[in-house]
């Protein structure tokens, strides 16, 4: 794969962000609502880990500096840069995975059997789910691994947008000065980033469909906001 991508540091042009998802885990195999519950990477999620590093570097084989690289701190997402060979991160907070509150470990199929017609959480979101799905329970993965479930009132799609926007702003300023930026973090917090990154509504992000391990660069085209390369 080329590597065109690369700016260089300090170049005089604006850099490029670079959106990392992480490895497959066991929830993200079943299609279960993985959103604040910690879970780990499983063996495939670790070679995909691996190999995803490997495709980046072929794109920006000079990597990235120190102080340019940003995980979510839930550990599917650290455990990926550390295999993808970016382990000099800072953790943000605000690129946690979107709070899907009563939805959180359940598939989408059982959520709707639950509400009697079809929910998708970009329409509804967390918040239209009723308390009697709130609660505490305990997962057992099929590693034999248990992980504890929050079920709480999770948080609006314009809430998720809103961190993403914080993020962005932090970012922004190293991109314009010429630097690439990484970003290791979820599929649907991700796709809302690029929403914000286009200035789009956050709902469109459901269009943006983004693979384990795989990665995606934004930049700019003439000064507007662009998707340069996507789901690779």
């Amino acid at each position: 794969m080329s590597n065109f991508l690369t700016s260089g540091e300090g170049a005089s042009k604006p850099g490029y962000l670079v959106l990392l998802r992480h490895g497959q885990t066991a929830w993200s195999l079943s299609g279960q609502y993985t959103g604040r519950t910690d879970v780990p990477l499983n063996e495939d999620g670790r070679r995909q880990a691996l190999a995803g590093g490997k495709r980046l570097r072929e794109v920006f084989p000079e990597g990235f500096g120190r102080g340019h690289i940003f995980s979510s701190p839930l550990r599917r997402a650290s455990e990926t840069a550390q295999l993808a060979g970016y382990s000099d991160f800072e953790t943000l907070d605000d690129l946690m995975e979107w709070d899907y509150g009563g939805a959180e470990g359940r598939r989408r199929e059982e959520v709707s059997d639950i509400l009697g017609h079809d929910w998708c959480v970009w329409d509804e979101g967390p918040e239209m789910l009723p308390d009697t799905m709130a609660g505490d329970w305990t997962c057992t993965l099929p590693s034999r691994e248990t992980v504890d479930v929050h079920n709480g009132p999770g948080e609006t799609v314009d809430e998720a947008a809103a961190r993403a926007r914080r993020v962005i702003a932090k970012v922004t300023p190293l991109i314009l000065a010429g630097h690439n930026v990484l970003l290791v973090a979820h599929a649907h917090i991700l796709r809302i980033v690029t929403t914000q990154w286009l200035r789009a509504d956050p709902h469109s992000g459901r269009l943006l469909r983004l693979d384990t391990a795989h990665h995606s660069v934004l930049g700019y085209y003439k000064d507007d906001p662009v998707i340069v390369r996507w789901n690779v």
